[in-house]
Order: C-alpha cells, then sequence, then structure tokens
C-alpha cells in the first residue's frame, strides 16, 4: 500500500520535467552573483511581485528573519498575530538573531485587524521598545490556510504608511492566495516593502524561497543572507527548479484547493469530526472530538495516511493537499481514515 502523504505540501518531489530542467541549468558562483539561472530566477519573482529586486535563500524562515533583520534593529517591536510563522516555528529567531521583541495580537485565522494593528503601536518615548514593522502572513499557516482580504492588507499598508513603519507580507503560500482569489501577487505585494515567497510549497520545487523589494533593501538582505551562511555556490540547479515551477505549477494550484474541499467535506461527514477552519486553499484543521490527535496520526499512518498533529489542541489534525495528491488520493485516504476510526 503506498502512503498518501499530506503531511505538507513541502513534501513533494520535482517531476521528470523539472528535474530535466535542474540537469540542463546554466551555472555559476551566486555569492559572487555569477550565476545566470539564479538571477534569472530572482528577476522573474521580483517582476511578478513588482519589487525592484530579489534574493533567492534556502528557506521560508531564512526569508522571514533576513527581511525582519534588515527592516527592524536591537530592541525594536515587530507587531504580528500571536501565531504568527515568525514567532510560533523559527527557533525564537528574532530575539536570538536580532533582539527583535515581537508585539502579538489575537487576530481571527491569523487576520490583523487595522483598528488593532494602530492602537498598538507604541507611543514615541524613551520608556518603549520602538514600533518599526507590521508583519503579516498571506496565506496563514495556523490560519487554515486563510487568505487576507486585500482591502484588510490594504489598511494595514496605509497604517505603516502614515506611522512610518514598515510592511513586511510573509507570504510563504503567496500563490495559493492569488489562486483561491484571482488577485494578482503585484497587487498583494504592492504595501510591503518586503514580500517573500516560497518555491517549495505548493510550486512543488525541491527547496527556496525568494525575498524581494527596493534594491538598496534587498542589498542589506543580501549581506544578512552571507551572516547566515545562506550563499549556496552553484545554486543555479536549484533556481531551475523555481523557474520551472513558476512557469508550469502555478496554473495548476485550484486543483489543490479543489481537492482540499473534497478532503474537508468528506472528514466532516465522518462521525465526531468536524472542520476548525473553512477551506479556503489547501489546507484543512479537522477537530476529532474527545481523540488524540498524536494517537490518530499513529493510526492513520497504520493505514497509509500521512498527517500531522496540528499542535494548538490536542484533538486537532492539519491535512495539505499538494501537486502529488490526487482526486483519487483524496477517496482513498477518506475511506482509509473512517476504517481507522472505526477500528
Amino acid at each position: 500500500m503506498t502512503p498518501i502523504d499530506l503531511r505538507s505540501d513541502t513534501v513533494t518531489r520535482p517531476t521528470d520535467a523539472m528535474r530535466e530542467a535542474m540537469a540542463r541549468a546554466e551555472v555559476g558562483d551566486d555569492v559572487f552573483g555569477e550565476d545566470p539561472t539564479v538571477n534569472r530566477l530572482q528577476e522573474a519573482v521580483a517582476g511578478i511581485l513588482g519589487k525592484e529586486a530579489g534574493l533567492f535563500v534556502p528557506s521560508g524562515t531564512m526569508a522571514n528573519q533576513i527581511a525582519l533583520g534588515v527592516l527592524a534593529r536591537p530592541g525594536d517591536e515587530v507587531i504580528c498575530d500571536a501565531a504568527a510563522h515568525c514567532v510560533s516555528f523559527e527557533g525564537g529567531a528574532l530575539a536570538a538573531l536580532w533582539g527583535i521583541q515581537a508585539r502579538t495580537l489575537a487576530a481571527p485565522r491569523g487576520l490583523l485587524d487595522p483598528v488593532e494593528v494602530e492602537a498598538a503601536i507604541r507611543p514615541a518615548a524613551a520608556h518603549y521598545p520602538r514600533t518599526s514593522v507590521i508583519e503579516v502572513e498571506n496565506t496563514h499557516n495556523r490560519g487554515g490556510g486563510s487568505v487576507y482580504p486585500l482591502a484588510q492588507l490594504q489598511a494595514l499598508a496605509a497604517i505603516a504608511r502614515t506611522r512610518r513603519l514598515h510592511l513586511y507580507m510573509d507570504g510563504a503560500r503567496l500563490w495559493n492566495a492569488c489562486a483561491a482569489t484571482g488577485t494578482s501577487p503585484a497587487e498583494y505585494a504592492a504595501g510591503a516593502t518586503l514580500v517573500s515567497t516560497c518555491l517549495s510549497k505548493g510550486l512543488g520545487a525541491p527547496v527556496g524561497s525568494v525575498l524581494c523589494g527596493p534594491r538598496e533593501l534587498v542589498g542589506e538582505a543580501h549581506r544578512l543572507r552571507k551572516r547566515l551562511g545562506g550563499g549556496m555556490r552553484q545554486a543555479g540547479i536549484l533556481a531551475a527548479a523555481g523557474l520551472h515551477a513558476l512557469e508550469h505549477h502555478r496554473g495548476r494550484l485550484a486543483e489543490d484547493h479543489e481537492n482540499a474541499r473534497r478532503l474537508g467535506e468528506g472528514l466532516a461527514n465522518l462521525p465526531g469530526v468536524r472542520l476548525l477552519h473553512p477551506v479556503e486553499t489547501n489546507l484543512v484543521f479537522a477537530v476529532f472530538e474527545g481523540r488524540s490527535a498524536a494517537d490518530l496520526v499513529r493510526r492513520f499512518a497504520l493505514a497509509g495516511v500521512l498527517a500531522l498533529p496540528e499542535g494548538s489542541r490536542p484533538d486537532l489534525v492539519r491535512f495539505i493537499t499538494h501537486l502529488q495528491v490526487s482526486r483519487a488520493d483524496v477517496e482513498a485516504a477518506l475511506r482509509r481514515m473512517d476504517r481507522a476510526l472505526a477500528a
């Protein structure tokens, strides 16, 4: 029995066509700025996002931390939601790397309320940390793949401009937000000083994110990438996968969303199961009332379905659809989990 892997959209493997593109990639030393394929990728993503320049980095976590390290000084404060990836899943890096503290706000599904954000900005006085950045995550991981309404983002960007702050967008799954709404990446990114997006999630590339923004700030980001050991020399082999994904995999993201909706419907019809959030993109959060998520994940694995305990409550399991999960896989996963629950 072949396992159906719904743990994350990071588990995808390169397609044959992507592997061919990687094998043919022209390469050079990217630390010297001499890898032509990396340069094409950076220019392509920056162009899609409407920004001047881009920087290829190994991971979304590194992109987030470089961006916040560029935009804030030690002792500064970043306003973000309480479940943001940069404070929940990055090993305390804000404090450990940059001496930055987070001012976290409770936000439904991780989507910040502009009124609450403005109220959280510190007064300009020696007693307080300096508020320097508003951070948003689109789509939001712990929000169940929630998508920021464009008007809400624009309101946050207006506050940042008026109060002379930066807006940083963690767009690890920005491609999914665009597929779900029809909003262009450039529209979403317009109000952000810096924006990052992952190639290794919905787009199915094996590794990498691109951080984009003004050329001067991207130059500073390059310096911090070096500090963190993120220079990857002949990285064009990886960048070629990202270029292939941009060209060939963006248009199919709606399939993942359709499969996620079907998975959510099927799970909600199982006894004792309800969805914690509406399914907007490719993430499904299912509550198994009175059951241990850790135990269920073990049971599901034995039945041939891989998933993860979400972690924010003991009965919550996270499922993510992706490039290598078909509609037939979804139906098979539902049958397998139904049997596992009944056993």
